[in-house]
């Protein structure tokens, strides 16, 4: 990320404490757009305390969500209503993702807190032919362009607090409790290890410090 300077840092700081908003439940519906209008199964890989998975049940018959954190899988149920079709698993990636396949499996701010060639090679085995992997990650930010992205998301971040907010303070929401990691990956080494394993696949730099990738298997 590009960072303003320290004294600019903690004003921000202290603004976005009281305005938070969800950066990775912002690419939500483009994680939604990505995918046909109605999907069979699918497997949500990090799910957090659940806004991506319940979404991603009105267009499927199945949801699988799975996160290693069980105090964020309990209160993905505790949001979840009992008629959606989703179930939560309390598991590590990629090991411990469930052995079937899924015509949809999705990956929001996640990939980097895994091992990144296993877990992209576990992604696609259980994806079924004709299946979508759609990913939000985070790279390292080291090139001319990330550091233009990064200035140019700094205002867009301000305003953005602003409009989710709608001018008022607020505490910060469920899925803004999980731990973070830095990436140590940068965006050309995610692209050409991505591409090697999943032959076709889509990369994208994006706003606020996000790469995405959409790959579909043959």
């Amino acid at each position: 990320m590009t960072l303003p300077p320290p004294r600019l840092l903690r004003a921000l700081d202290r603004f976005h404490a009281g305005r938070p908003w969800d950066h990775n439940a912002h690419f939500h519906p483009w994680v939604l757009r990505q995918l046909r209008p109605r999907v069979g199964s699918v497997l949500d890989v990090g799910c957090g305390s659940g806004d991506l998975a319940r979404s991603l049940a009105a267009r499927a018959g199945r949801v699988d969500g799975v996160d290693a954190d069980p105090a964020i899988t309990a209160r993905a149920r505790e949001l979840t209503p009992a008629a959606l079709p989703v179930t939560y698993l309390v598991a590590e990636a990629p090991t411990g993702l469930p052995e079937r396949s899924y015509d949809v499996i999705t990956c929001v701010a996640v990939l980097h807190h895994l091992p990144f060639t296993e877990a992209l090679e576990a992604f696609r085995e259980r994806l079924a032919p004709g299946g979508t992997l759609v990913v939000v990650g985070v790279s390292k930010q080291r090139a001319p362009v990330d550091h233009l992205l990064g200035t140019v998301s700094i205002p867009l971040n301000v305003l953005m607090a602003l409009l989710k907010n709608r001018g008022r303070r607020a505490a910060r929401p469920a899925s803004m409790t999980a731990p973070t990691r830095q990436p140590d990956m940068t965006f050309p080494e995610i692209a050409r290890g991505a591409r090697a394993l999943l032959p076709g696949a889509r990369l994208r730099r994006r706003l606020f410090w996000r790469y995405t990738l959409v790959w579909q298997r043959r």
